[in-house]
């Protein structure tokens, strides 16, 4: 080979090792593309609350928490407080209102080298602990699926194809407009991410103009529902007298506690426990409160 072509070939590959030395940076700081997800919350004015989120990445295997990532919670465009994601990818936010009322949150992810920004919101219910809390199973205010029962469906088909129960919204409306505050709960299903049915609940409710209401998912088992009733009453939430339901299991988690239920729309026969009230549609449920 002569000289002059060496030298030629030689500088030809410095400059593509120099490219790639280049472009080796911008690689290794590309960002991960997350999905921050945030559960509504509920206290009383001057009590401190604490605040759920979880940031994740999607794949194709589901989803992986992201740990050692800074989490800051922005009310008003303030940063108020924040927080470190841990191996599971949640964070624990503490924040203490002052003001009563129905505060929208954002939670967002802070100064990080790995995650991509991103953000979430959800709200804050901050309630006297005088105001009377009305319970509603969020499978009461929907068409049941011609699939089976009300909430096995709801796990199967996913929230956004499910229509609203005829009234549903518009009677809640007014029972919320002065006197009731509305607390929607739901049960999820093994495996289900409560983070994300928390979420897509919200957006229903928002969708089908539900008044505003604290949003719950609780996990599968036994008397779930009761077992949070207790915890909700020895919290000083002692106005959680009534519960709309359609679920036998729920109407009997209220009844066990010498509260009332009211089941809607009217459910088969052998279906309706002792005591408990039925509505056939939801124009009949203020008669029964």
């Amino acid at each position: 080979m002569q000289p002059r072509s060496y030298l030629i070939i030689s500088a030809w590959v410095l400059s593509l090792a120099l490219s790639f030395i280049e472009a080796a940076p911008a690689l290794s700081t590309e960002r991960i593309a997350a999905v921050l997800l945030a559960k509504d919350s509920l206290t009383a004015p001057n009590q401190p609350v604490t605040i759920e989120a979880r940031l994740v990445s999607r794949g194709v295997g589901g989803d992986t928490g992201l740990g050692g990532e800074p989490i800051e919670l922005v009310i008003a465009h303030i940063v108020v407080t924040t927080g470190m994601t841990g191996g599971d990818g949640k964070v624990f936010l503490s924040y203490t209102p002052k003001g009563k009322g129905v505060f929208p949150l954002h939670v967002r992810v802070g100064n990080s080298p790995r995650v991509a920004p991103t953000e979430a919101e959800a709200n804050l219910f901050v309630w006297e602990r005088r105001n009377p809390i009305l319970v509603v199973e969020l499978a009461a205010v929907m068409e049941e699926a011609p699939s089976g029962g009300p909430l096995g469906a709801l796990m199967r088909s996913g929230l956004s194809q499910r229509k609203p129960l005829p009234d549903a919204a518009d009677e809640l409306g007014k029972l919320t407009q002065f006197y009731y505050r509305a607390l929607y709960v739901m049960s999820s299903s093994r495996g289900t991410d409560s983070f994300q049915l928390n979420v897509e609940a919200r957006d229903w409710l928002k969708k089908h103009d539900f008044p505003s209401g604290y949003v719950i998912v609780l996990p599968s088992g036994e008397d779930v529902l009761g077992a949070k009733i207790d915890e909700w009453q020895s919290d000083g939430w002692k106005t959680i007298k009534t519960g709309i339901v359609r679920s036998k299991e729920f109407a009997e988690s209220f009844l066990r506690r010498r509260l009332d239920a009211v089941m809607v729309p009217e459910p088969s026969k052998g279906e309706v426990p002792r005591k408990a009230k039925v509505a056939k549609e939801w124009k009949e449920i203020r008669k029964h409160l």
